[in-house]
């Protein structure tokens, strides 16, 4: 398949950063990817390149997505963990880009720090994928943006309730429905609520593309005619230790089956996993008719070989 050069090089770090065009042309080319190797077809687009992966965040999709991702696209996935690499025993995030660079075609880091990402993507001259801080995970809402594609058809003026922590991926699905035109809603429990900078940067937005983003502190009114219900564990990874506090807060945050009958009948479910079956969802909705779940988890890795191929 012909692949774009108009992203060739750009760092992938915000949904915010693209265009409508631009985020389109990724869903399109993750769409096209995964029929090719749905007919037996891997396009050797990136052959004979290198993506270094450092992860200071352990990771089952990032991880297999990039990696697989790289292998049909006809390239090479390095795994680098801080034991692996001396950014683990305080070498200068300015070092290791400036080295990297010159060895690699592209660097994807998933990693605590959101400046850590910025910083490494100032000294690097390839491009840098974030594949997750604790402010965005812009890759899951290009995945998750293609799995609503498949099963709704479109994404302007789709109804998402998120209902949940306003984490990484409540703040990259305000930025991913901004841009597209989908009205977002994120339910939190007061304290627990998306960054407010975030949010004005996604209403900006929001007010080019006709999206209608809002916050509130009710699940139900979130769900409420929703075309597309989506949940996370309530305590993200290095928040364990307050997880107890967590769970209290949240207690009437659980998607089930009682709260779904407030979506649309055709509504889907969605959850960027790991789940925490019985705390935020429950069995009876991860694994019913309406859940696309598993779906979601499989788009990771061809809107993963997207990003890679149009940037590197």
């Amino acid at each position: 398949m012909e692949i774009s050069n108009e992203l060739k090089g750009r760092d992938f770090i915000s949904l915010h950063n693209f265009t409508p065009q631009e985020i389109q042309l990724m869903l399109d080319t993750g769409i096209q990817l995964k029929l090719d190797l749905k007919r037996g077809i891997m396009p050797p687009i990136l052959g004979g390149k290198t993506l270094g992966m450092i992860f200071q965040k352990s990771s089952t999709r990032t991880r297999v997505a990039f990696e697989v991702g790289m292998y049909q696209l006809g390239g090479h996935a390095l795994f680098l963990s801080p034991r692996d690499i001396q950014i683990g025993r305080g070498e200068s995030i300015k070092d290791t880009a400036l080295v990297l660079a010159r060895m690699l075609d592209g660097i994807m880091i998933r990693t605590f720090s959101h400046d850590e990402v910025l910083e490494l993507a100032y000294w690097a001259d390839i491009p840098v994928i974030n594949g997750l801080t604790d402010l965005l995970h812009p890759t899951q809402v290009v995945g998750d943006m293609m799995t609503i594609l498949e099963h709704k058809g479109r994404l302007k003026d789709i109804r998402l309730a998120f209902v949940g922590d306003g984490n990484n991926v409540a703040h990259s699905l305000l930025f991913g429905g901004a841009k597209m035109g989908m009205h977002v809603t994120i339910a939190s429990p007061e304290g627990c609520t998306v960054d407010p900078a975030i949010f004005e940067q996604a209403r900006a937005d929001a007010q080019v593309s006709g999206a209608q983003l809002k916050l509130c502190t009710d699940p139900l009114e979130a769900v409420t005619g929703a075309d597309v219900v989506y949940t996370d564990v309530w305590a993200s990874m290095g928040q364990e230790e307050e997880a107890e506090e967590k769970e209290r807060k949240f207690r009437a945050y659980q998607v089930n089956s009682a709260l779904m009958k407030a979506a649309r009948l055709d509504a889907i479910v969605l959850h960027c996993l790991p789940a925490k079956r019985g705390k935020e969802i429950t069995d009876e909705v991860i694994d019913g008719p309406q859940s696309v779940v598993f779906d979601e988890a499989e788009n990771r890795l061809h809107a993963h070989k997207a990003i890679m191929a149009l940037t590197m």
